[in-house]
């Protein structure tokens, strides 16, 4: 059995919409986070050695990371369904994207996240640092101006796992998207499906998609 341990409102949001997607029987285990410092709880920073989310339990084996957590359940119990096989031509691109996610992306936000505490000393530093979030959202808009989803004509993992920066991450790292109508549209569209309605019933009952 599969045991997803979901920290409320964070990256395990994206592995409880790959299973309803694909249609993989869990069992899901909710931990809050600590009400002053909006940190996981101990017990959740201790299933796994870096101690973030998303964690899941298959059997004997506990893993962690969101990317390699997609991977395992699409390839071991998902059947390869929402990944794109290396004959695909769009192969590249679904592979750029399932990383590009978190490599970059994920990595900008963080980042953000600490500009406030360091401009007023060092504002050339806080720029740079906003650019690359910046270059990132400029590079979705420009793909979804191509294609209708990350890896092309056809819905994927890639789009799981970079859903949660350009929607969920916004409530810590504001950001105001009217700027990128592709990504809007696109937004609405993924927000739309059933699978992700679902997940979020089932993870963050209450919480209003971040699409706007």
């Amino acid at each position: 059995m599969l045991t997803i341990h979901h920290l409320g409102i964070s990256q395990s949001d994206r592995i409880i919409w790959l299973c309803e997607e694909l249609g993989i029987d869990y069992v899901l285990q909710k931990y809050d986070r600590d009400p002053a410092t909006g940190a996981a709880p101990a017990v959740y920073k201790a299933l796994t050695p870096f101690g973030t989310a998303p964690v899941i339990a298959h059997d004997a084996l506990v893993l962690g990371e969101s990317g390699a957590i997609i991977e395992y359940i699409i390839h071991r119990l998902g059947g390869g369904r929402l990944a794109l096989p290396p004959s695909d031509a769009a192969y590249p691109d679904y592979l750029f994207w399932l990383h590009f996610a978190n490599s970059s992306l994920m990595s900008a936000l963080m980042v953000e996240m600490i500009i406030p505490a360091i401009e007023p000393a060092n504002p050339d530093i806080a720029e740079a640092l906003r650019g690359r979030g910046n270059r990132a959202f400029a590079l979705v808009e420009q793909r979804l101006s191509e294609a209708p989803y990350f890896a092309g004509d056809e819905f994927t993992a890639a789009d799981i796992i970079m859903a949660f920066p350009l929607t969920t991450m916004r409530l810590f790292v504001p950001r105001e998207i009217a700027a990128y109508p592709k990504l809007k549209a696109y937004l609405a569209k993924i927000a739309g499906r059933p699978a992700f309605k679902r997940a979020l019933a089932v993870g963050d009952p209450g919480l209003k998609p971040v699409i706007d």
